[in-house]
């Protein structure tokens, strides 16, 4: 299974590179798929690469999912 997540851009790099912040962890993704990205733009990521960019209320809800699902793994595991 694959999984894409939201990640929010937090600085423009050289050469079609961003830095996004996931979850508090800075990770350097290539932006060269997608157009037109600003500091402050929710991107989908997958395997270092943004493959679209995400309204900032759908990366919410999708964080949202996400961390409710690890609560319940983690409350599941215990």
């Amino acid at each position: 299974m694959c999984l894409a997540i939201p990640a929010l851009v937090s600085e423009l790099l050289p050469d079609g590179m961003a830095r996004v912040s996931l979850d508090g962890v800075a990770k350097e993704i290539s932006i060269a798929m997608v157009e037109d990205i600003a500091v402050g733009d929710y991107v989908i990521v997958h395997v270092g690469y943004a493959l679209a960019k995400i309204d900032a209320d759908e990366a919410e809800k999708t964080l949202a999912l996400l961390a409710e699902a690890a609560a319940l793994a983690k409350g599941a595991a215990e």
